[in-house]
C-alpha cells in the first residue's frame, strides 16, 4: 500500500508562547492557553517535562499510599501541583505534603510555600539538574521545612534523601539516605518498605 501523498496528510501545528519582556510569571501559568500538562515556572521561563517512567509513577503510587496511610488528619497529600514560590517561579514538586486548612476546592492549582511542609522530587533523567539543584534550593528559600530526593537504585529500586531547612541559612542539611526502607519521624512518623514498589496487592485476606 504506498502512502498517502503529503499535501492529503493533516499536520497539526502547534504556536508556541511568546513570553512578555521581562518573562512569565506565576499568575500566567494559569492563563497561557494549551500549554502541556505538568508544565512548571522556573525564573521566568516556561519547563516542560518529558513522559514518565514506569519507575516514577510506581514509586508516587508506593509513596502516596504510604502517606495517607500514616499523615494525621490535618495533614494532607497531592500529586504534581506547583508551589508558587515567588512571581518568577512555580515549580511543581513530584508530591507535597501541606496543611489541611490550604485546600481551597477542586480548582485549585498551586499552593503557597508557607502551608507546604514537605516536597518530594523523583529524579527523572531529563530533569536531574532541576532536581537536585534548582528546585532545591528554591524550595529552601521559600521555607519549605522539608525535601526529599528519590533516586533510582541499580537494582531499579527507590532510594531517598531525606533533607530539613537550616533556617540560619535557607539551604537543606541532609537527614539521611534510605535504602530498602524508609522509616521517619518527621513531618509525620511513618515507614515506607522502598521493596514494595512493584507489589501491586496487599497479601490476601483470609475467609
Amino acid at each position: 500500500m504506498s502512502a498517502a501523498p503529503e499535501d492529503k496528510v493533516e499536520q497539526q501545528q502547534y504556536t508556541w508562547p511568546i513570553p512578555p519582556a521581562g518573562g512569565w510569571t506565576a499568575d500566567d501559568l494559569d492563563r497561557i492557553p494549551g500549554l502541556p500538562a505538568h508544565t512548571e515556572l522556573i525564573d521566568g521561563s516556561l519547563v516542560f517535562v518529558s513522559p514518565q517512567r514506569k519507575f516514577h509513577t510506581r514509586t508516587m503510587w508506593l509513596l502516596e499510599n504510604a502517606f495517607l496511610a500514616h499523615m494525621p488528619d490535618d495533614l494532607d497529600v497531592d500529586r504534581e501541583m506547583t508551589i508558587k514560590v515567588d512571581k518568577r517561579n512555580r515549580p511543581e514538586p513530584d508530591m507535597l505534603v501541606f496543611h489541611a486548612k490550604a485546600d481551597t476546592g477542586p480548582d485549585q492549582t498551586w499552593y503557597e510555600p508557607k502551608d507546604v511542609l514537605l516536597a518530594v522530587e523523583v529524579v527523572s533523567p531529563d530533569s536531574e539538574a532541576r532536581d537536585r539543584e534548582v528546585k532545591p534550593r528554591k524550595y529552601a528559600a521559600a521555607g519549605v521545612r522539608y525535601f526529599w530526593r528519590v533516586e533510582q537504585s541499580d537494582g531499579g529500586l527507590p532510594v531517598v534523601y531525606t533533607y530539613e531547612l537550616d533556617p540560619a541559612t535557607r539551604s537543606y542539611a541532609p537527614t539521611g539516605v534510605h535504602k530498602d526502607t524508609l522509616e521517619v519521624d518527621y513531618p509525620f512518623r511513618v515507614s515506607i518498605d522502598l521493596t514494595a514498589i512493584n507489589r501491586r496487592r496487599g497479601p490476601a485476606q483470609a475467609d
